[in-house]
């Protein structure tokens, strides 16, 4: 019976046969467009299929995050707006407070267990402890055998501290709960060579070693008009969890068959390998975690050499200015003299006291400000070297 179900989907979408790496726990997006089917309001015409997965998923002992869409359209359609209607950033606040109920009552309807939503910030992302407690949430909610149900918090986001889509949320989440898949379902069935909406000649990618910028050319914009993301934020997804050793699976969430052979370990669709070396939680969250601002440190190229062949801490005279505001504690770039991303890490002073230190040695802290936290502006263990997250390690 399952090979013939194979055999259709191969068929109907002409894409072969790979297996999934082996998983226990993963994060699984679904899209406005697989939620509100038609433009009209939520329907089960494509979650039922996506239910199952995650139904037979803990059946069979494996724990499954969903990260959904869907509240702004299921508020639009509640307060009778007109779909093509634009809304600026008040307007969608209005329509996800009104959608969250029918979305999360959605999912309980499909589910025979508990759903437990959970609403995200930037700011709990940007704020380390905030970021540990979001973690522990979801840990518990999973050792409960509950699924959670994750979105952005769009009735009190702001434009300058939004996530922006949950292509990218979901990656976020993947990171959050150790998962060791990243599932993200949509309207469209694979990566292809170019938009197959536009280029008849466009071919599917079945395999993707990693990330890098000619892939993301391959990309279009944004994907339909329910939704915020398209096939670049998808990549840009993948390649955040690419980089905590996490691949990730893009597959047609319209298509039950597809959506069938996943629980049976197999994709009909794009797979995104991850590097081989997982990258510790710790500075993976330092150089992919939100910021709320510039917030930037231009160093010299004794400081540079410093950071990133003797992996030394970052020290005030080596610091040649300060670009933007921050408060100690904050995440903050650091650059080089030419304008190159060198590290992110956690300021030990504020901005307004770095403009005070910088060029100084570390034993005129005290006498400059009156009081001192610490010999260095950012000290090694709150540090991440960008060139090395990009060659894969940590």
């Amino acid at each position: 019976m399952f090979i013939e179900v194979n055999k259709q989907i191969a068929m109907r979408r002409c894409l072969p046969e790979q297996s999934l790496p082996s998983w226990r726990r993963g994060v699984l997006k679904v899209g406005s467009s697989l939620l509100a089917a038609d433009a009209t309001g939520l329907t089960t015409r494509f979650a039922q299929a996506l239910a199952d997965f995650v139904a037979s998923s803990y059946r069979a002992g494996r724990q499954v995050v969903v990260v959904s869409s869907g509240a702004v359209a299921a508020g639009r359609d509640l307060s009778g707006a007109r779909q093509n209607e634009g809304y600026d950033l008040g307007a969608r606040q209005v329509m996800a407070s009104l959608g969250q109920t029918s979305m999360i009552a959605l999912w309980q309807s499909l589910w025979d267990r508990p759903v437990a939503q959970v609403l995200l910030t930037h700011d709990d992302l940007r704020h380390r402890r905030r970021y540990l407690n979001a973690r522990a949430t979801l840990l518990g909610l999973l050792a409960l055998d509950m699924v959670p149900v994750v979105n952005e918090n769009d009735t009190v986001c702001v434009d300058e501290l939004t996530v922006g889509d949950n292509d990218n949320l979901a990656a976020i989440v993947a990171i959050l709960v150790d998962a060791d898949i990243l599932l993200i379902a949509s309207d469209v069935n694979a990566l292809y060579s170019a938009d197959p909406r536009r280029h008849a000649k466009a071919t599917p990618i079945m395999c993707v070693e990693s990330v890098n910028p000619s892939l993301m050319g391959m990309a279009g914009g944004h994907g339909s008009k329910l939704g915020t993301g398209g096939m670049r934020t998808k990549l840009e997804a993948a390649e955040k969890a690419g980089a905590a050793g996490i691949p990730t699976a893009l597959f047609d969430g319209r298509d039950a068959l597809t959506v069938h052979a996943l629980g049976q370990g197999f994709l009909h669709g794009t797979l995104i390998l991850a590097p081989r070396i997982r990258m510790q939680a710790r500075k993976y969250w330092l150089l992919h975690a939100p910021m709320m601002s510039k917030a930037r440190l231009r160093i010299d190229e004794g400081a540079v050499r410093a950071l990133t062949q003797r992996g030394t801490s970052l020290l005030p005279r080596g610091v040649l200015a300060i670009e933007g505001e921050f408060l100690r504690g904050d995440l903050v770039e650091i650059i080089g003299p030419d304008n190159r991303r060198i590290a992110r890490g956690l300021s030990q002073y504020a901005a307004v006291e770095v403009r005070q230190l910088a060029g100084h040695h570390s034993r005129d802290i005290e006498a400059l400000l009156g009081y001192s936290h610490g010999e260095e502006v950012v000290h090694r263990d709150d540090l991440a070297l960008i060139a090395k997250s990009m060659a894969g390690g940590a």
